[in-house]
């Protein structure tokens, strides 16, 4: 069954005022396509079938493993951990070349990427030969998000108001119309999705339609976040995603005055309890530092600082980093088809 047909990105735009977009132009109306990419009818997006079962899983096209960061609760500091991971898989490969790692930013309402990466007025992406989208690239990582693609404003707050039709369409082009080899058709070892937060569309969409690696799944240490990162949990289990581990954000935080550690948002017994009960590893427990934060807004993740606040959170991520090379080393690699 074809999806139908919805109105692209420059007509939603137009309700936002004018654009400088060049992507996209007027005379553009026959492309069922949000983010306004040319469609390629030798390779469409993938359609849900009338009737069965859910849709063959595939691998992305210049992608060989993907890792996916989550959280059933928005505002657990998800999408650093994410731009951190990507770095701390960046510094911690033992490949004997230099790893080539990406970050796919899949939160189409509140995307982050763009100014965790300091990519935030970096402009539209290109356009490839293949008419794919062409990653931005900072500190040695490739960025994808569809904050890139929106309509500039002074403050970079265009919203994204759209139903869910146009968010599926969205996320199908994120995943699968984003050039991520390089010139010498070198494929990504590792992509980093930051996913966003609920068990909605999104989580369905990539569930569905690509092969995924792990999940990391991100909590505060407070009951109303691990609430939600259970059902986080359980949603990857019914798409029968593997589950990498927890990993316990924003643990607790030393004071400049004194070593001693203060458990902010309670004590972490409750986190370790609920690993323990969903059966799942604790890849980490991750500090509140203010320098994550100020790196962050200043498009310098933790990873790549050198203050001395931020050495733990280094670390860790760093702890975690090795440990998901060792995941990614011990499974055996799902085959299957590649779309893109």
């Amino acid at each position: 069954m074809l999806l139908p047909r919805v109105p692209t990105l420059r007509s939603w735009c137009a309700l936002a005022g004018p654009s400088r977009r060049t992507l996209v132009s007027s005379q553009i109306v026959r492309h069922e396509n949000p983010l306004g990419i040319p469609r390629r009818v030798a390779n469409p997006p993938p359609t849900l079938p009338r009737r069965g079962g859910p849709p063959q899983r595939s691998r992305i096209k210049g992608v060989t493993h993907v890792i996916v960061v989550a959280s059933g609760k928005g505002g657990v500091g998800k999408s650093t951990v994410a731009a951190n991971l990507a770095l701390a898989l960046l510094q911690t490969s033992k490949l004997a070349r230099a790893p080539r790692i990406g970050l796919l930013d899949l939160d189409v309402f509140g995307p982050s990427v763009p100014k965790l990466m300091g990519l935030e007025r970096a402009g539209e992406p290109e356009l490839s030969a293949n008419n794919k989208l062409v990653p931005l690239q900072n500190h040695g990582i490739k960025t994808m998000s569809i904050g890139y693609l929106l309509p500039p404003s002074a403050n970079n707050d265009s919203p994204v108001v759209w139903r869910g039709l146009m968010v599926q369409k969205a996320v199908q082009q994120l995943l699968f119309d984003v050039e991520w080899a390089d010139a010498a058709d070198a494929d990504l070892d590792v992509l980093v999705v930051d996913m966003p937060p609920g068990t909605g569309d999104v989580q369905l969409s990539l569930g569905q339609l690509v092969v995924v690696d792990g999940a990391v799944v991100v909590s505060t240490p407070q009951d109303v976040a691990l609430l939600d990162a259970r059902k986080g949990v359980a949603m990857f289990r019914k798409v029968d995603v593997s589950l990498a581990g927890l990993l316990l954000n924003m643990a607790w935080f030393t004071c400049g005055t004194c070593d001693e550690r203060h458990e902010l948002f309670g004590s972490a017994d409750a986190f370790e309890r609920a690993a323990a009960d969903m059966g799942l590893d604790v890849l980490g427990r991750v500090p509140l530092v203010k320098g994550v934060s100020d790196g962050g807004d200043a498009g310098r993740p933790v990873m790549i600082q050198s203050s001395a606040e931020g050495q733990q959170v280094r670390d860790t991520m760093r702890g975690v980093g090795r440990r998901m090379w060792e995941w990614l080393g011990a499974r055996a690699y799902e085959r299957a088809g590649v779309r893109g």
